[in-house]
């Protein structure tokens, strides 16, 4: 089912989603939230440099035995999030450590940033879905959930800003 999808490990789809991150600006408006342009770059450079192991990431929720309840939000997370055709929810609260406001890394020169996210977005790509921790959320993921996650969370910040 994920192979049809948009996925940040397909080349096409790669090179869309920098396109759209080429025609962002600093001064680009926020369609909902509170994060700027500038919030929105920085947290998913440090949400990929987390799961890439260069910079602390938000726990995962639980990691214990987990109640049939809790493994049943997972699944549902899971199959909304990453098989849905439906965009991601919008005001669903930021992780401390990838939240610019709280932890993150906070916005500097904004060119250097998108730089910056870029380079750390084909750190992504290269890492090919090996050696994975698990996603805060969305736990232990297959390749092609990395690639649909990476996909899915670029393009919900980039439509916040209309790009």
């Amino acid at each position: 089912m994920l192979a049809a999808m948009k996925s940040l490990y397909r080349p096409s789809d790669f090179q869309a989603l920098s396109r759209r991150l080429d025609s962002l600006r600093p001064d680009s408006p926020r369609q909902w939230g509170r994060m700027s342009p500038g919030g929105a770059v920085c947290h998913l450079t440090d949400a990929y440099k987390g799961l890439l192991g260069e910079r602390s990431r938000p726990a995962p929720a639980h990691t214990g035995p987990a109640s049939l309840r809790a493994r049943t939000a997972k699944l549902v997370r899971r199959l909304y999030g990453l098989t849905s055709p439906l965009p991601w929810p919008k005001g669903i609260p930021t992780p401390a450590p990838v939240d610019q406001e709280k932890g993150g890394t906070p916005p500097g020169v904004f060119e250097d940033d998108v730089e910056a996210l870029r380079a750390a977005m084909t750190r992504f790509r290269d890492r090919d879905g090996r050696d994975m921790a698990p996603h805060v959320l969305f736990g232990k993921l297959t390749r092609g959930e990395w690639g649909r996650w990476a996909y899915r969370h670029m393009d919900h910040h980039l439509r916040q800003f209309g790009a």
